[in-house]
């Protein structure tokens, strides 16, 4: 496959712009695609294109339009029936229009690696009302885990500890929902020492695994990162196995190559299926400091039908984000000398500002990188979040 290739790119968040300037230092042409003008992606993209992407619609007539070699994914939020339609019309859709149908719901990734797989995962069951969620407090028990089976970066998600927020838990899910079904996953809380992202590429020369990286978040949204993840290798090759099956299965009638962020809970050796993204992870933003190769290299590579080399982390490396606090149009970012001045003969550090237009309260609006050469993943962690610290975001109306 040549390189030089059109790109369809169906989300344009921070990690769609990492990825648009991977594709084109290998001579791609991506249009990039969002529910709203200047978004981060489209800032550094060959075209743009504006519209709901739930809207089917609309897709179709852009995919028409462009005729791209490649439909790429970033987001959930995605009429997938009718990528599904194009990919039997002959378009690449990436990975698969199994994997984008799939992974959009949590319902149906959950009953894959559950049901049709057997990968061990924590008990769970499906509700569409405050009262089937009750039922389901009583069958699983409490503590409890309750997310819409389709959100992102955590949107909707919390914890129940006792009867008496069943309630809340289920309209702040509602509240945080995609999509037009009212529908959560409720899961036993599992008793986790740490989980990581297992970064697994599926390509021509067959599947490739990035260093396990360990994160921490707050209301299921990834705060930092960290790689590599301790763990031992019998965890970790369980993880390997896991990773591969899922992966594998979700080709499809498609190449099903690309790179896909799996998440695990592990427990001493046990290893826990959590959920996977099929596309690169906010997570796997440790990579743009710790590999010679990030994600979003390794997906493009992988797309393309590239080669993938070794993958090796250069160094105990993490990242921290950098939130917002307030809603406002009228904002800038301060001190990023301070935070970039953090570097020193055996640490390196960078800071990404993502180029969102507006703020939100708890949007990531940015991430600060670090890496130690003779230090530990700890002291890569204290450095990458003193310099998320050291940025600031200064308001118009302040």
């Amino acid at each position: 496959m040549s390189a030089t290739a059109k790109i369809l790119l169906l989300g344009s968040g921070e990690l769609g712009k990492e990825f648009v300037i991977s594709c084109q230092r290998l001579g791609c042409h991506v249009v990039a695609c969002d529910s709203y003008d200047g978004a981060p992606a489209m800032q550094v993209a060959d075209e743009r294109e504006v519209f709901s992407m739930l809207d089917g619609e609309a897709l179709g007539a852009v995919i028409e339009k462009h005729a791209p070699d490649f439909i790429v994914p970033e987001i959930e939020a995605i009429r997938t029936e009718v990528l599904a339609d194009y990919e039997v019309k002959g378009f690449a859709v990436v990975p698969s229009a199994k994997a984008a149908q799939m992974t959009m719901n949590r319902d149906a990734i959950r009953d894959l690696a559950a049901e049709e797989l057997g990968l061990t995962t924590s008990n769970y069951l499906y509700a569409e009302s405050r009262e089937e969620l009750r039922k389901a407090v009583d069958e699983i028990g409490l503590p409890l885990v309750v997310k819409p089976v389709m959100s992102s970066s955590g949107k909707g998600q919390s914890t129940v500890k006792v009867a008496g927020a069943i309630d809340g838990a289920w309209n702040f899910a509602a509240d945080g929902m995609r999509g037009d079904r009212k529908r959560v996953i409720a899961e036993a809380f599992v008793d986790f020492d740490y989980e990581i992202t297992l970064l697994t590429v599926r390509s021509k020369d067959g599947i490739h695994f990035c260093p396990p990286i360990g994160h921490r978040q707050e209301h299921g949204d990834y705060r930092e990162s960290w790689q590599p993840a301790a763990m031992s290798d019998t965890a970790l090759a369980e993880a390997q196995a896991m990773a591969a099956k899922v992966v594998d299965a979700l080709a499809g009638d498609g190449r099903g190559w690309g790179i896909f962020g799996v998440e695990f809970f592990v427990k001493g050796d046990e290893v826990i299926f959590s959920e996977l993204s099929p596309r690169p992870h906010d997570t796997g933003m440790v990579t743009l400091v710790s590999q010679d190769l990030n994600e979003f290299d390794l997906h493009a590579r992988a797309i393309l039908g590239l080669p993938i080399p070794t993958i090796e982390a250069k160094g105990a490396s993490a990242s921290a984000v950098i939130l917002a606090d307030r809603a406002a149009e009228d904002f800038a970012f301060t001190d990023v000398d301070d935070a970039l001045g953090k570097a020193g003969d055996d640490c390196h550090s960078d800071v990404r500002l993502f180029g969102k237009p507006v703020t939100r309260p708890g949007r990531r609006m940015g991430v600060a990188l670090a890496r130690v050469d003779n230090g530990s993943v700890e002291d890569a962690r204290a450095a990458a979040v003193e310099a998320a610290d050291c940025v600031k975001i200064s308001y118009g109306d302040a």
